[in-house]
């Protein structure tokens, strides 16, 4: 179901995020993201001077190479459009993710490699959605000419990381309750 028709209002700002996800010849994973940042007004701006509007406030990218244990393998950043001079010098700090793993604790590896006045407002949020984007490349990559179905999650015995993630993945919901009964947990009487 879409929105609700808005309010009476005026378009002032567009941001726009894009990842994507791809499988290496040799093996591994590269997930890209984007981040494009637009105005509809003119901004003087102090560094660039004046930006007509659409012209890219925000203009970054990334890659991140994993293995398929999500596991950081290689990083690079780059900075095509930003307000300061500051935002093209912060590419080297992201290096510091390579040996970090997508999974529980990634939050917490990112804020320590790039979090504050060491890294990037903007490409430190990308790393959030690129990090999604990973697991679901990974998660169902199909044999060559098949179609990509899920294992046989009754018979995982490790509790998978989704669980308790959302509403439709509550350990005592029926999604649990039909793809992993061995880690379903049914709510209390």
């Amino acid at each position: 179901m879409p929105l609700s028709a808005p309010a009476p209002r005026r378009h002032l700002h567009t941001r726009k995020i894009s990842c994507e996800g791809y499988m290496r010849e040799d093996g591994l994973f590269d997930i890209e993201a984007s981040i494009v940042d637009t105005k509809t007004y003119p901004v003087e701006e102090p560094y660039r001077g004046l930006r007509q509007p659409g012209e890219h406030v925000h203009d970054m990218q990334l890659r991140i190479t994993v293995d398929r244990e999500l596991n950081v393998r290689d990083i690079e950043v780059t900075t095509n459009d930003a307000p300061y001079p500051a935002c093209y010098t912060v590419a080297e700090a992201y290096r510091k993710l390579i040996g970090a793993k997508i999974g529980g604790g990634w939050r917490r590896a990112v804020n320590e490699a790039v979090g504050g006045t060491k890294g990037c407002t903007h490409l430190k949020e990308l790393l959030m959605p690129a990090a999604t984007v990973a697991f679901q490349t990974l998660s169902s990559w199909p044999k060559d000419g098949e179609v990509a179905t899920w294992a046989k999650p009754s018979m995982t015995t490790k509790r998978p990381m989704m669980i308790d993630g959302c509403k439709a993945w509550a350990a005592d919901g029926p999604v649990v309750e039909r793809l992993f009964p061995l880690h379903y947990k049914p709510k209390a009487a």
